[in-house]
């Protein structure tokens, strides 16, 4: 072995005692315990009661010259689970499409053929 390969071995024990010193030291000092928070936990998640359905019914309708939205909605419910609705709106070739269609829980929701 020449003399650089003898100082670059023995350059590196002494980096590796001097980490294992350093580590030695540092594994005597615990981290500190701190105290239980003052505060208490949070309370559990209340959920939302589930409402029985009711009968309702709404319609709606804009008509926007400046932004040419022109649109409406109707649509009702019978309260167990059979809704009935339309909407329209006018499509940007000046025509209006309208869409009429029923929903329930046995067929989900269905556009009315016509």
């Amino acid at each position: 072995m020449n003399r650089s390969a003898i100082v670059q071995v023995t350059i590196f024990f002494q980096i590796i005692i001097f980490a294992t010193c350093v580590a030695t030291t540092l594994a005597q000092y615990a981290a500190p315990a701190y105290p239980a928070p003052a505060y208490s936990a949070p309370k559990a998640y209340n959920l939302e009661p589930a409402y029985a359905p009711a009968p309702y019914s709404f319609e709606y309708s804009v008509n926007d010259p400046t932004t040419y939205d022109i649109h409406s909605q109707s649509e009702s419910s019978d309260g167990n689970g059979y809704v009935k609705g339309t909407y329209s709106l006018v499509e940007p070739d000046g025509s209006t499409r309208v869409v009429e269609y029923t929903a329930n829980d046995h067929s989900g929701l269905k556009k009315i053929e016509g």
